[in-house]
């Protein structure tokens, strides 16, 4: 078989899988078995792939944030978090949906997770926000657009993904996205003001002694993001290390300073950090043997081949990419869809002389899109949850803040800088 012929089976059967509506999972391991059974291949190598693939190093760090992240919110840390964003935005006109991007921001530094961000921050502004007089569909809409930082804001589990799929820098990555996240914020806090120009201020008054006591109640909770990505950028620990700096850290302030990390919601943090880490490193396995059946046939350099003969213009490649990946969000999980396009398209783009931190942080910003568009959009289902909205509703009132996101990835993309700034500067100081 040519690696036309098994690039061509391969997608047939893993996109004919997905419209007959199986997990992406199922799909991804049911199309790498066909391959493996018509090429004579044993069958035996897909469990020593799983093996090869579960064992990285750096993906320890996958649960090891999940459980960060949930520890942090049920030992009151995101309650803290909010309430200092709160007390910084004060009465403008629209505060209250504006703070709600600035705790995502907070939040998202810890969690690397944009599911529970979305939690974590739209349990307590959603209800705030509908007390006020906000429509729920927007409440839940501003929280689960601005949930898509988490993703972006360093520390990133999708980022420590693509880190692993494409080998490259996780530390790198981790600085790529640091401004991307606070532009995207930015843009997402100047349409909340824009939509609510004509009304009036409905946050906290300013006031400096209530900024500074929320900020001496929530001074460890500020602590936890600059102790992570403070150790990550000096050097001191690695990413994965941070990750469990980040559980040790969050339990000791749960425990012996804010007293408020009890025993079963302990055990609850545990427990959905088991029931998602599962759930990711199956898609991750199964991408995995997908992938290397991509390599192996070398299937990426063929399709760069045939783009290359198509156009030579970048613009018009990136233009592709993005609508390929906002399309790819609102149907699939964003770390099966790293896991899928990584392979294939970062060889495309480096043939196009662009950089694969660029790259992936693009490629990430785009998942993020994706957690607030439906049919798939899980930050939409949580909001939607919490806000008791149907999907539709939220749908309607996001499209807004899905524009400017899309706006700012555009930005991105023209001036590659605003991504390879900070990144360029870690690997002038080594």
């Amino acid at each position: 078989m040519t690696a036309a012929t098994i690039g061509l089976l391969l997608f047939a059967v893993f996109f004919g899988l997905l419209f007959i509506g199986s997990p992406i999972m199922v799909a991804l391991g049911l199309s790498t078995y066909a391959v493996y059974f018509l090429v004579g291949k044993d069958p035996v190598m897909l469990i020593q792939m799983a093996a090869a693939s579960l064992s990285s190093f750096p993906l320890m760090a996958l649960p090891s944030f999940i459980l960060a992240g949930a520890l942090m919110e049920a030992s009151g840390m995101s309650r803290r978090l909010v309430n200092i964003a709160e007390n910084i935005i004060g009465p403008m006109p629209g505060g209250l949906p504006v703070t709600t991007a600035l705790a995502c921001v907070f939040f998202g530094a810890i969690s690397g997770s944009g599911p529970a961000t979305t939690a974590a921050v739209g349990m307590l502004m959603i209800p705030a926000m509908t007390c006020r007089g906000y429509h729920p569909a927007y409440a839940a809409a501003a929280a689960a657009t601005a949930g898509g930082v988490g993703i972006i804001i360093p520390p990133s589990i999708p980022m420590v993904i693509y880190g692993v799929s494409g080998q490259q820098s996780i530390t790198k990555m981790f600085m790529g996205g640091v401004i991307p996240g606070l532009l995207i914020a930015a843009s997402l806090c100047a349409m909340h003001i824009w939509i609510n120009r004509k009304r009036k201020g409905d946050g906290m008054a300013w006031s400096a002694s209530n900024l500074a006591k929320s900020i001496k109640d929530g001074i460890w909770s500020i602590m936890a993001p600059t102790i992570i990505l403070g150790g990550i950028y000096t050097g001191k620990f690695t990413p994965t290390e941070a990750a469990i700096v980040a559980i040790f850290y969050t339990l000791i302030i749960g425990c012996f300073v804010h007293r408020e990390l009890k025993f079963k919601a302990f055990m609850a943090a545990l427990k959905n950090t088991s029931w998602l880490a599962g759930r990711v490193l199956i898609i991750v396995f199964t991408a995995y043997s997908f992938g290397r059946i991509l390599t192996e046939y070398r299937i990426p350099n063929e399709l760069a081949e045939w783009v290359l003969s198509f156009t030579q213009n970048v613009n018009i490649v990136w233009l592709l990419v993005v609508i390929l990946l906002v399309f790819l969000g609102m149907f699939m999980e964003t770390l099966a869809i790293i896991m899928l396009v990584t392979p294939v398209l970062l060889p495309v783009m480096m043939a196009y002389g662009v950089d694969p931190i660029h790259f992936g942080v693009i490629l990430v910003c785009c998942c993020g899109v994706g957690f607030s568009t439906p049919p798939m959009g899980e930050n939409m289902f949580i909001a939607s949850g919490i806000a008791d909205q149907s999907l539709e509703a939220i749908s309607a009132k996001a499209l807004p803040f899905v524009a400017v996101n899309l706006s700012a990835i555009a930005l991105m993309v023209a001036f590659p800088q605003i991504v390879l700034w900070l990144p360029n500067l870690l690997s002038a100081v080594e």
